[in-house]
């Protein structure tokens, strides 16, 4: 092989190694960053990965929202009128959250079956509710409420 061809090969060659280790970066990267949404029904046949960010939503079950007296520790149950998994969060709700009204919480889903959650997304206002949730709710046979006729986005509420 002459020296000229073996030069633009190996030249190539670099190039081809360099582009394929920049997409395998940039592919782990976003792996890492993509936050799949679980219904309850999901989590509770065991479809949601453990120990992996996940995000959940559904309507916050009435009667079942527990504060801690001594903390910011809050306990509460989401439901998709066919299962429900229990969201366990520390720090302040969203002024918006109710009982009875859509959320999504993201955090990871541990061995117990219980949402860790480090933010909890509430709905803007009366009307509207989070995409996937009344995906959710319109597949287990349930009535989502009417979506709202201006464009809203939640509320979220980070983990102090």
């Amino acid at each position: 092989m002459n020296p000229l061809r073996r030069k633009r090969l190996l030249i190539i060659l670099a190039v081809l190694v360099g582009v394929s280790l920049a997409v395998s970066l940039a592919l782990s990267a976003l792996k890492e960053n993509i936050n799949l949404f679980y219904t309850p029904s999901q989590i509770a046949n065991g479809e949601a990965p453990l120990d992996t960010r996940i995000r959940a939503g559904g309507m916050v079950e009435k009667g079942s929202l527990q504060r801690s007296a001594d903390s910011l520790d809050v306990r509460f149950v989401v439901t998709d009128f066919n299962q429900s998994v229990t969201i366990a969060y520390r720090g302040i709700l969203p002024d918006l959250f109710r009982e009875g009204q859509g959320i999504v919480a993201l955090g990871k889903l541990n061995a117990q079956g219980v949402v860790v959650a480090d933010e909890v997304l509430a709905k803007h206002d009366e009307k509207y509710m989070p995409p996937e949730v009344t995906k959710a709710l319109r597949e287990s046979g349930q009535a989502a409420p009417a979506a709202s006729s201006t464009p809203a986005q939640p509320t979220p509420a980070k983990q102090g």
